[in-house]
């Protein structure tokens, strides 16, 4: 159910748009509910406090409730029913207040009532009615369950602004496909993503074309706050219209932005690790930070992760863009709520993001599939965080960005999977690596042996060990990096972990043996256990999740 409240100053013509029937939606305009049963004057105690000077100048209250299509059909009861939970929710007519403010309930059409009331009370005090839709959106969410109807998904209120009816039909008059605010909240968020301190932050946003940039100093000549505006967004006067950054969304405030950008680590240079494998090794923590008790954690976390995909579509091939945009703009919902974050635990992946942008963008879209496979299960790990946390409007955020991820990837994933799969070794090689798979990754072993794609992580095992990596050891830490459970295609997972895990140096003798003297002071732990069917019996199939 979904209430709208507004407010007034006549209370005659609300009443006479209630009762029109000249209206498409009036179809049998009638009383369902009033504070005694009856339709007396409700103006009363206005005209009494008016007398005294003590009467508010909007004296009318309007709300109206409605049901989803796919409800049933209430009775006026049940409408009469609602209607007192509303108004005394809101604090409009409390339950057993004798000197409540009078009201109407008027019920339009099958799916709709209107509740009008007058804010002056019998005491000829002015109602108490503050945050009156929190409250009465609290109440029919209860009255949605009770009465089994359909549950709308609610936010907490850090969702940003949505574009106003007037600023939707601007942008459709002027052929565009989003509103001045979309476009600057896109704008300033990647800007944000890639910026590393407020300074080249401000210079990000006053070199982007169309923007333009308001920076606001205190009398020191620090940056106090900033707005932006788009060069043919005006007016009537032909005035810019101007977005302060809270405005666009409540992270994007100037104060906010600092945290982040004081919360980002900088690369030592010269850097020695690529920062696409540093970004998709943070990345792939994330699902392991989400598990924790620590939220504050968890949801700066969730914003770093937002800012990575804020970045990869100025990175990506041009045709990926579009569904790279997509995942970002979704997944924004995703990266906020009540919980306050500890920007301070997600500074790696911030620091690898900006290192990303300074550097050419990869010809091979293996890095970006690499980061792309591992943003699939972050998305999957964040949408059962939100759920956890009854984040309604996130989870939907969520779910939301893994379908339009999911697409970038297969399309970003195709070629580099093929080419490595054509590099496939020799039969003797693959017979090995296909004993190592049983051995290490048991779990999701025949599903990883029946994939197409079991070629190309042969083929990434065999180029390592080449190099001189041991194969066991990459596929151990591999598989052991987070559980394989969300992957609908493992052997592509294991594929992308295996290759990035190979391009570290190859650990000397010395290393090697110095590995082994602490594994073997280590807690002895359960082994991996080893499946007792012959390698060419055919195993129950697995249920696939990503």
């Amino acid at each position: 159910m979904i209430a709208k409240i507004t407010g007034g100053q006549n209370t005659a013509n609300l009443i006479r748009y209630l009762y029109d029937t000249k209206k498409k939606s009036h179809t049998d305009p009638h009383l369902v509910a009033s504070w005694d049963g009856f339709t007396p004057d409700l103006d009363l105690h206005v005209k009494q406090a008016a007398r005294l000077g003590r009467a508010p100048e909007k004296h009318v209250w309007h709300c109206s409730v409605r049901t989803a299509e796919t409800d049933r059909i209430l009775s006026d009861a049940d409408w009469g029913d609602i209607a007192r939970r509303v108004v005394a929710a809101t604090g409009i007519a409390p339950a057993g207040d004798p000197d409540a403010c009078r009201w109407v309930a008027v019920r339009h059409a099958d799916d709709h009532i209107h509740i009008a009331a007058t804010k002056v009370r019998a005491d000829l005090r002015t109602a108490r009615h503050w945050n009156d839709y929190l409250t009465a959106d609290r109440e029919l969410a209860a009255i949605e369950k009770e009465y089994d109807l359909f549950q709308i998904v609610r936010g907490d209120r850090t969702a940003a602004t949505r574009p106003t009816r007037a600023e939707q039909e601007k942008a459709k008059r002027a052929g565009h496909a989003r509103t001045a605010r979309e476009t600057l909240r896109t704008t300033v968020r990647t800007a944000v993503a890639a910026a590393t301190s407020t300074e080249e932050f401000v210079s990000l946003l006053e070199h982007t074309d169309g923007i333009l940039v308001d920076v606001k100093h205190f009398p020191s000549g620090d940056v106090r706050g900033y707005t932006v505006a788009l060069e043919d967004d005006t007016n009537g006067k032909q005035e810019p219209i101007w977005y302060s950054g809270s405005a666009l969304a409540p992270d994007l405030s100037l104060p906010k932005i600092r945290q982040r950008l004081d919360a980002t680590e900088r690369q030592p240079s010269p850097r020695r690790t690529d920062p696409w494998h540093q970004a998709t090794a943070a990345a792939e923590r994330i699902p392991h930070h989400l598990d924790r008790e620590d939220d504050g954690a968890a949801q700066a976390h969730l914003a770093a992760f937002g800012e990575a995909l804020d970045v990869l579509p100025l990175l990506a091939p041009y045709g990926i863009q579009p569904k790279l945009r997509q995942a970002a703009e979704a997944f924004e919902r995703a990266t906020r709520s009540r919980i306050q974050a500890d920007h301070q635990h997600a500074r790696a992946l911030r620091g690898a993001v900006r290192a990303m942008v300074r550097e050419p963008a990869p010809r091979d879209g293996a890095l970006l599939a690499m980061l792309l496979d591992a943003a699939l299960l972050v998305v999957m790990a964040a949408a059962r965080w939100h759920q956890l946390h009854q984040h309604d409007q996130q989870v939907v955020a969520a779910h939301q960005t893994l379908l339009h991820l999911q697409a970038a990837y297969e399309q970003t994933a195709a070629a580099p999977l093929t080419a490595r799969a054509q590099r496939r070794p020799p039969q003797r090689v693959v017979e090995r690596h296909i004993l190592l798979v049983r051995q290490y990754v048991p779990e999701q072993a025949e599903q990883v042996l029946e994939d197409s794609d079991f070629d190309a992580l042969a083929a990434v095992l065999a180029v390592a060990e080449e190099a001189g990596h041991d194969p066991k050891e990459l596929l151990q830490l591999a598989a052991d990096q987070r559980a394989l459970d969300d992957a609908r295609r493992p052997a592509r997972v294991l594929t992308w972990r295996v290759e990035r895990l190979s391009a570290r140096p190859v650990p000397s003798d010395r290393a090697r043996a110095a590995q082994a003297r602490s594994a073997a002071q280590r807690p002895s732990m359960p082994t991996r256990p080893t499946p007792a069917a012959p390698a060419t019996q055919a195993q129950p199939p697995q249920t696939r999740r990503r």
